[in-house]
């Protein structure tokens, strides 16, 4: 297996193509992910990040009291890796989440990806559980993403929880996520950004970040990580608008700033299909300036939906 790091090397300031995708949900077969992905292979993603999605909860009367039920939606990302890796010989990345695991699951999760060989690993926080509109940590788990970060650098160092536990070092190479107009729930973006410096420093080897539609916004982004010594390669992450709803939709989740161009072209448009066009050319025209400017990789958010992505890709590689 090849760390992220390491193929940005190997292409030399070629910029490369790589995909997020999500687990289906529980019940639907696999097959259906697969044949979204496969028109995308042909564009030679390096990588394919999986997400990773904590469980809901199921609320029920049982005897007079409300009873929560812990389900999950989607099946495992490990399994999801696995089968990638097999089917298309391509390194998978998972997403690694606070939410919903104690350290000691985390610490047995982090050795199912090391023994299936995946060397990349994306560490965030993870979402809120769904209708609560504050993060809670597990008990026994991280609260932040660069308290995980720690845990899986320890492991990096063959540390582990328990002293009386041996184990081999693992060799992950560690993503991040960043962001261009900063996460939502910080006060302001010097916040935000002295937290993802704290990061870097404590070992993160690479930075993807939250979409946008503002090219400006990136490059703005990735000139203060070089000013403030933040050297480590920040991959631009994409995402073609696809509805007239993502317009406000979008904004409202992410707290991004729409060009008022985009916005202009889009409510001038009659149908979906007619947003899709337009995303798509928007897209065409953020990648191309994005390859100008030599980003490393550009990583689109497909939502396991490969149509716009492969227009996107035929017209720049």
């Amino acid at each position: 297996m090849t760390k992220i790091t390491q193929y940005i090397e190997q292409a030399k300031g070629k910029t490369l193509f790589s995909i997020e995708i999500i687990p289906p949900v529980k019940g639907e077969s696999i097959q259906a992910l697969m044949s979204n992905i496969e028109p995308l292979m042909e564009f030679k993603p390096p990588f394919i990040e999986v997400t990773y999605h904590r469980e809901e909860f199921l609320e029920k009367i049982v005897n007079g009291q409300i009873d929560r039920i812990p389900i999950r939606k989607r099946p495992g990302t490990v399994g999801i890796c696995a089968s990638l890796m097999n089917r298309f010989n391509v390194d998978a990345v998972p997403h690694v989440i606070c939410g919903g695991f104690t350290k000691e699951e985390t610490e047995d999760f982090l050795f199912d990806l090391h023994y299936l060989g995946i060397d990349n690993v994306l560490v965030l926080r993870g979402d809120p559980v769904k209708g609560n509109p504050a993060f809670t940590p597990e008990k026994g788990g991280h609260a932040f993403a660069s308290d995980l970060l720690q845990q899986v650098v320890k492991m990096n160092n063959g540390e582990l929880l328990h002293e009386e536990t041996q184990a081999s070092p693992t060799n992950f190479c560690i993503g991040v996520a960043g962001y261009p107009e900063k996460h939502f729930e910080a006060p302001n973006f010097n916040t935000d950004f002295a937290y993802l410096k704290k990061k870097v420093e404590l070992g993160a080897d690479y930075i993807v970040t939250q979409m946008f539609f503002d090219n400006q916004k990136y490059f703005d982004f990735v000139k203060k990580c070089r000013e403030e010594g933040i050297n480590v390669p920040i991959i631009p992450g994409l995402k073609p608008l696809a509805t007239k709803k993502q317009l406000t939709v979008l904004p409202r989740i992410f707290h991004l700033d729409m060009p008022e161009d985009l916005v202009t072209a889009v409510t001038n448009c009659k149908t979906d299909k007619d947003v899709k066009q337009v995303g798509i050319e928007w897209c065409i025209q953020q990648c191309k300036e994005l390859m100008a400017f030599e980003a490393p990789i550009l990583h689109f958010y497909t939502m396991s939906k490969s149509e716009s992505t492969k227009k996107i890709a035929e017209a720049i590689f």
